[in-house]
């Protein structure tokens, strides 16, 4: 078994049941967010690579689909098990590669685990459903069958959480899969899959690479693929759902967002404030439902800034392994430098920063940046329109919740958005008029849980069927309806 721990190591692919350390290959450094320190390096993958991988995955799938699925889900218990055994030691991993605090990693492994508990739920989720006497002495009914080989192409900001939207599900199904996940932060992944393997899934049933484009490109082209799952920027869903589609291939891509959080005057301050802190600034606003953009109507502007300026500039940044720490460093020092530069558009836009992030300055190196408000934002700003993926809050002001609606309508995203307000007519008018997928009622961040899809809109979503809850289900079965008479 490869470690995952040892510094200055080559992260390996998990192939047909072996683990490899591919040497030849070009690699990445993967960096310690908080303090610079190199700590592996990851391998990509070449188009041999990726032919060898789908091809052993292919081969196991037409043994596992013929596994009665009360024994696939076995594997997945055992691996539940074994999940929360080695909790701790996957948060840590997590928060050492991409820089989140160990509370928000602690979260996301337990988000990654309630995936699995649901997909264990398979032997009913596949259920189909049946009919006597459609017409005389004929019987009909349905059943759910595997596709064949899933692929998973997962970003670095959840990656133990976001691979468990995918895998899970699809194994349950029948499938076999094959995981590229995020070359910034292939760790935690590589943990997971250790453990996943050590619950007695058989080999094949699921392969892991990693790389970057040319990894991508060679997955998305290989004929025995027959579905692919994808979590990242707009530009890069889009790119995946074209090219999968035009393939042939079944495909749900997620791509970005720029939600906002609409604050009526009679909210409850105080624990808004608190929520909307956890919105934009948790995980360092790399998050694809972060709150980016706050709508303050009317008489809720003056109590809303002046107590939300407080508590941010109050918020305790730094290594995200110490205790007491709100906020971590961003995933790489290029990231860093593009967050960095939106905070400079915006004042060259004529924004107003109430909270400027850049003065933060951190004493053990590391891609710091500070939690940034900006107030008097217009709409047609670049920090008002664009996905910045950072701590960035931009603050719109309107008269009227009529005013915000439309403001929220009028973006190309549709991923996410919440209302804070004590009127529950204000709340329903703003949940049944708003063309968002996911909408919060007091809520920061509107995160469905397992057994409920993930349902962005727009530009924020490529495909039919979304990710987790039901809709897996259907994404990766297909549907056979069976007409029977016997005479």
């Amino acid at each position: 078994m490869i470690t995952t721990e040892s510094a200055l190591g080559l992260v390996g692919f998990y192939i047909n049941g072996e683990w490899e350390k591919p040497r030849g290959r070009g690699t990445l450094p993967i960096t310690n967010p908080a303090t610079g320190a190199v700590l592996a390096e990851v391998p990509y993958a070449t188009a041999e690579d990726v032919d060898r991988a789908v091809r052993t995955t292919h081969e196991a799938f037409l043994k596992w689909r013929d596994v009665p699925v009360v024994d696939r889900v076995q594997a997945l218990y055992r691996f539940k098990a074994l999940l929360e055994e080695h909790a701790p030691e996957v948060a840590a991993i997590l928060t050492r590669e991409n820089g989140k605090t160990a509370e928000d990693s602690k979260m996301e492994v337990r988000r990654a685990i309630q995936m699995v508990e649901v997909a264990c739920g398979m032997p009913s989720l596949m259920m189909g459903d049946s009919l006597n006497d459609v017409a005389r002495e004929i019987d009909c009914k349905t059943v759910r069958q595997p596709i064949g080989v899933c692929v998973g192409i997962t970003p670095f900001n959840f990656p133990a959480m976001v691979p468990m939207w995918m895998y899970p599900f699809a194994i349950a199904c029948g499938n076999t899969f094959v995981l590229k996940p995020s070359e910034k932060v292939p760790l935690t992944p590589t943990r997971i899959v250790e453990l996943l393997a050590a619950a007695g899934l058989p080999a094949g049933v699921l392969n892991l690479i990693h790389g970057r484009k040319e990894t991508v490109d060679s997955l998305l082209h290989h004929p025995l693929v027959r579905a692919v799952s994808f979590v990242g920027s707009t530009p890069v869903a889009k790119y995946i759902y074209s090219t999968s589609a035009a393939e042939g291939k079944r495909v749900q891509a997620l791509g970005g967002a720029k939600n906002h959080l609409v604050v009526m005057p009679d909210a409850n301050m105080p624990k808004t404030v608190e929520a909307i802190i956890g919105s934009a600034f948790g995980a360092a606003g790399e998050r694809c439902l972060a709150g980016s953009v706050l709508v303050a109507i009317g008489e809720a502007a003056g109590p809303l800034l002046e107590l939300l300026a407080k508590r941010t500039e109050a918020l305790a940044v730094g290594d995200g392994s110490q205790a007491g720490i709100e906020m971590g460093p961003l995933v790489t020092s290029d990231h860093c430098k593009r967050v960095a530069g939106y905070i400079d558009k915006g004042i060259a836009e004529g924004a107003a920063p109430l909270v400027d992030g850049r003065r933060f300055k951190s004493a053990t190196g590391g891609f710091f940046l500070g939690p940034t408000i900006f107030d008097h934002v217009a709409p047609e700003m670049t920090i008002a329109k664009e996905e910045i993926f950072g701590p960035v809050l931009s603050v719109i002001r309107v008269k009227t919740l009529d005013e915000a609606i439309q403001l929220v309508n009028r973006s190309p995203f549709g991923n996410a958005t919440s209302i804070f307000t004590s009127s529950g007519k204000s709340a329903r008018e703003y949940s049944s008029r708003i063309e968002v997928g996911m909408v919060g009622i007091n809520v920061g961040v509107a995160a469905p849980m397992a057994f409920f899809p993930f349902a962005g809109w727009k530009n924020s979503f490529f495909g039919d069927l979304h990710a987790h809850g039901k809709d897996a289900v259907a994404f990766y079965t297909e549907q056979k309806v069976i007409m029977s008479r016997w005479f």
